[in-house]
């Protein structure tokens, strides 16, 4: 029997923040759109959840606002560390030139869902859940959709684009021979929940350890906890005593050390192994990869998600009227990368920074232990905060939304 055949004008990879922001976009500005998720709802654990300032600027932008920050959430006007013993400012949004001067903490599943709720009110989005990505679709030289494969059956879904946003582990970008650059080290993050309880700190911040760092999130009645650790490090911790590794973790946290005993079992913990990579070109004929199919961040910041729809905006401003007159070129994909390329670079350069703890005056062991070079500079100079939170909230280039 014949794959049943469907066609639409753009073809998204991947619901999260990337490709629901754009299928909103597109679908708004009258494009025939269709978005392919994997997963048969949002409903995952530790996925990226601060929306910063740049991002709740767009959905100002969009009219958006007063409905979604009446969603469960937490603010954050700043970002605070713990070093030598105290705290201090990390970033600082409050000078800002937004409306919303800081980050909320929301959990992603809420998000994606207002997002697909808003997009679905448009009767030329189509959102496909449950719905595998298998393979890109040539004709020649040019990507022309997708092979999907669905509860009824495989399906091709033809296109006159597809987008990658399906994440850091990119189907469509491998399927299409996309080249991928890494860079720096890789580390990982050993994500947890732990109870919320009165005498807790009073505001989400990270906790700059020996090592390591420990970063808290709050989430309302309990928090979501990151141990960072150097890569391949988990996986050798993992073959000893679980209580080994909850005094590991007591050592670096800020919580009452008898609130470990809340991981139970290794089921408990989740592993997200940290890169920072760049497509050398995030498009072909007939594709674009936007968000972390086109470059995985780091989690420092926090600001994975919301570059992720910067390049959601960006490439609705400059491909919703070709895709909807049927003009769409390669110079339109490739002035989208363009477009998004330096703030993707500045972005990856300053994680990079921030990441090392290089010092000339400072042995090889005391730099291992000792927090970044750049954390050091803003401990000591406290209003290197406020650029700290431009960059963090705004980004390198803030794109806003047009009317297509």
């Amino acid at each position: 029997m014949a794959d049943t055949v469907l066609t639409t004008t753009c073809a998204i990879a991947g619901g999260g923040p990337a490709g629901l922001m754009l299928g909103l976009l597109l679908a708004r500005a009258g494009v025939d759109v269709t978005v392919v998720e994997k997963h048969g709802d949002f409903l995952r654990d530790f996925r990226g959840d601060t929306i910063h300032p740049s991002t709740l600027e767009v959905i100002h932008e969009l009219g958006l606002e007063e409905a979604f920050l009446k969603l469960p959430h937490t603010r954050a006007p700043k970002l605070s560390a713990e070093m030598g013993g105290r705290t201090i400012t990390m970033a600082d949004f409050s000078r800002l030139p937004v409306r919303n001067r800081f980050i909320a903490f929301m959990p992603q599943w809420d998000f994606l869902d207002f997002l697909s709720k808003e997009a679905g009110r448009y009767p030329n989005f189509r959102l496909m859940m449950a719905t595998k990505v298998v393979d890109v679709l040539e004709e020649g030289a040019r990507i022309a959709g997708l092979s999907l494969d669905t509860a009824d059956g495989p399906m091709r879904l033809r296109s006159t684009l597809v987008v990658a946003a399906d994440g850091r582990h990119s189907v469509v970008r491998e399927k299409a021979g996309l080249e991928v650059e890494s860079f720096g080290t890789p580390s990982e993050v050993v994500w947890m929940k732990l109870s919320k309880q009165p005498g807790d700190p009073a505001e989400t911040m990270g906790h700059a350890g020996p090592r390591q760092g420990f970063v808290l999130i709050d989430r309302g009645d309990y928090w979501q906890c990151g141990f960072i650790v150097r890569r391949g490090t988990f996986a050798e911790i993992r073959t000893g005593d679980l209580e080994a590794f909850r005094d590991m973790v007591r050592a670096v946290s800020p919580l009452p050390a008898s609130r470990m005993a809340e991981i139970a079992t290794w089921e408990d913990v989740s592993l997200l192994q940290v890169r920072i990579d760049r497509l050398k070109q995030w498009w072909r004929p007939g594709l674009l990869a936007i968000g972390d199919a086109a470059h995985a961040m780091s989690p420092i910041g926090g600001v994975g998600v919301n570059l992720a729809i910067q390049d959601a905006v960006a490439a609705g401003n400059l491909l919703a009227r070709p895709l909807k007159e049927g003009r769409l070129t390669d110079a339109d994909l490739a002035a989208v990368e363009k477009r998004r390329l330096f703030p993707t670079k500045a972005t990856q350069k300053l994680q990079l920074m921030m990441r090392s703890s290089r010092r000339k005056d400072q042995g090889q062991e005391e730099r291992r232990k000792g927090p970044p070079a750049f954390i050091r500079g803003i401990a000591r100079f406290p209003l290197l905060a406020h650029l700290a939170g431009r960059f963090i909230g705004l980004g390198f280039r803030m794109e806003h939304v047009r009317n297509c």
